[in-house]
């Protein structure tokens, strides 16, 4: 294992631990990994049902539009502020520039905690999807947590390479992933759907149908990964351009994608029938439609295409939380050993071996419990991390604002003011309902308060250690860029 020195004459790390993240990933590259995080198939045909059968019905493809509209707000001041600083930090190194130290290792509590939740999540509902075909096709019955560690070691071996690998084999995935869901889609939209083509799930009353804020919250959840944007900066060929237009492209792509896909699925079975046909089978509806109207071969495929969605998001997440890793360390939180480089492959492997570790004992932790992959592992710990993420997405937003206000680096108003307090004010809007219905999303008022609980207690000690670290007078500076 060969490692790049620290160095702490390289110039914005006076306290040693910076090593230099290698890569020139493009824009293309960079959509590829925001949106395999995303893992489009795994919210067509596993969010998607639950927002229909728990949420507003027909409705549901609205909540899609309406979460990305919000995050494109977000996303201009967010841009605005990229072209300003480039750091592998991203929300972390975003609210650190601009509220200070304290407020920033606040943030990168929350992020690091919503990531880690959101990854260990993704690990026990991609290993009890395999499983399950394993079993169907005639193999043996294993333990889910067996099939877990198989995907832990494969994601360790890519994550600790350079991104351009990693992206390389989540763009041939993605590719496959988009396009089954948008063949299915096609295929309904010309069969004429179940009772022909209507506009009702993008109607006002549609949406305000049932609980909008169900379907809000799994909207949200499924957008949770798009700041990899600026995460994968410093490894992105020109970021000041890259990072900008890589975050719009990523949320309109994603946004469109699922408003689409999901307007197909509530006419493969008719906007006054869906509900019922998604609360009868929550886990199978999309694939029922499948079946349907593209026949059995197409729904096994399908299936199959449901682990590499998985498989993706898992790796972008095990990037984005050694890159994380990786950005603190450089600045003088946590290990020195985290901020180095590998001299050949220009990743943090260090970080990369950090992160598989974390993964392993959250979800060995689960295993030894005996906890189901599913309704435990998976609802409460992707409940966890977007009400997580939210609270960081908000406080991005304030940090936006008091940075060019502080700085003056960029005058215009919508850019600087107007959308970042439009952002922050929607963020606040879905955070709110989806406090008020996530007793719902992890199935009960005890464990929910637990979880929410535990976010505070994350945020209150990072930024605790935070005020003693500049009570101690230690310094962390920006890098260059």
């Amino acid at each position: 294992m060969s490692e790049t020195p620290t160095s702490a004459e390289a110039g914005a790390h006076p306290e040693g631990t910076a090593g230099s993240l290698r890569g020139a990933i493009g824009v293309t590259g960079i959509v590829f990994l925001v949106i395999a995080a995303s893992a489009p198939l795994t919210a067509v045909g596993g969010a998607l049902p639950v927002m229909i059968a728990l949420g507003n019905g027909a409705g549901s493809p609205t909540a899609f539009l309406v979460v990305a509209v919000v995050l494109l707000v977000f996303s201009v001041g967010y841009a605005a502020m990229s072209r300003h600083m480039v750091d592998a930090g991203a929300f972390y190194a975003y609210v650190r520039t601009g509220l200070g130290e304290v407020w920033g290792l606040g943030a990168a509590g929350l992020a690091l905690l919503a990531y880690t939740a959101i990854q260990a999540a993704i690990y026990g509902l991609a290993a009890h999807t395999v499983q399950d075909l394993v079993t169907r096709y005639g193999g043996p019955s294993l333990p889910w947590y067996v099939y877990a560690l198989v995907l832990v070691a494969i994601v360790a071996l890519l994550g600790y390479r350079n991104i351009e690998l990693g992206a390389k084999v989540l763009g041939v995935l993605l590719v496959i992933e988009i396009g089954v869901i948008l063949v299915l889609s096609i295929a309904v939209l010309l069969r004429g759907g179940a009772h022909g083509i209507d506009a009702t799930s993008f109607t006002p009353s549609a949406f305000f149908n049932g609980s909008p804020g169900i379907a809000l919250m799994f909207a949200i959840a499924s957008f949770v990964g798009f700041e990899a944007t600026a995460i994968y900066g410093e490894e992105a060929r020109d970021p000041k351009r890259t990072v900008p237009l890589a975050t719009y492209t990523a949320v309109i792509v994603i946004g469109a994608v699922y408003a689409f896909a999901s307007w197909a699925v509530v006419l493969a079975f008719g906007s006054g029938e869906v509900a019922a046909a998604a609360a009868k089978d929550p886990s199978g509806l999309t694939f029922a439609a499948a079946v349907r109207f593209l026949g059995g071969p197409a729904a096994d495929v399908m299936q199959i295409m449901l682990v590499t969605s998985l498989f993706a998001a898992l790796l972008a997440f095990h990037n984005a939380i050694s890159r994380y890793l990786f950005a603190l360390a450089r600045d003088g939180v946590g290990h020195r050993a985290l901020g180095r480089t590998h001299v050949r492959h220009g990743s943090p492997h260090i970080g990369s071996v950090a992160q598989t570790i974390s993964a392993i004992v959250v979800v060995g932790a689960f295993a030894v419990a005996g906890a189901d992959p599913v309704l435990q592992l998976f609802t409460w710990l992707a409940g966890l991390a977007t009400v997580t993420i939210l609270l960081l997405m908000f406080l991005t937003s304030i940090a936006v604002v008091v940075f060019f206000r502080r700085s003056g680096a960029d005058r215009r108003l919508w850019q600087t003011r107007i959308a970042p307090v439009l952002g922050a004010a929607g963020l606040a809007a879905i955070a709110v309902m989806v406090v008020d219905n996530f007793p719902t999303l992890v199935g009960g008022r005890g464990i929910a308060d637990v979880l929410l609980a535990a976010v505070v207690i994350v945020f209150v000690a990072c930024i605790a250690a935070g005020w003693l670290r500049r009570r101690r007078g230690a310094v962390v500076t920006a890098p260059a860029g």
